[in-house]
């Protein structure tokens, strides 16, 4: 998997998408403190330990490196940035049953436009799986020679 570049000068509009899944009770936000156990474990059971490692790291920082889409009581998808380098979005996750809505897109969105608040002209998306969605998202470009990454050597969990 490829890293990728994304100017954060140039962002998407996701004002639009928002106000459509809020008729849907579906809101954005950061979570707080009190919180990280809920959202660690929800990112646990849909999306494994690495990334909920990942969260626990995001909750380091106030205000937390992370958000949620929520409705009512349930978690939908989470996004974090900063959370294992400077300058990193990821991970970033929607449940299944959820995709296609637009919830990844304004997670994305809202997590570089906190990375841009931090002063930051472009971003990297570590190692992704959908370049295309990045890309038609945000304009993200593939950093060439990037399969090398910051998890080439991630410790393994033995069979």
């Amino acid at each position: 998997m490829k890293d990728m570049l994304v100017r954060l000068l140039e962002l998407p509009d996701i004002s639009e998408t928002e106000s459509q899944l809020a008729k849907e009770r579906i809101i954005f936000r950061r979570p707080i403190p009190p919180e990280k156990s809920f959202v660690q474990n929800w990112v646990m059971e849909h999306f494994g330990q690495y990334w909920a490692n990942e969260v626990d790291a995001a909750f380091s920082h106030l205000p937390v490196h992370c958000f949620i889409a929520q409705r009512e009581n349930e978690i939908l998808g989470f996004a974090c940035y900063e959370a294992t380098a400077k300058n990193f979005f990821g991970p970033t996750g929607t449940l299944e049953s959820m995709r296609g809505k637009g919830i990844g897109k304004v997670l994305l969105v809202k997590s570089l436009q906190a990375l841009r608040e931090m002063g930051y002209a472009y971003a990297i998306i570590g190692g992704v799986g959908p370049a295309d969605f990045y890309k038609n998202a945000v304009g993200a470009v593939v950093i060439d020679r990037s399969e090398y990454s910051i998890y080439e050597n991630l410790l393994r969990k033995k069979p």
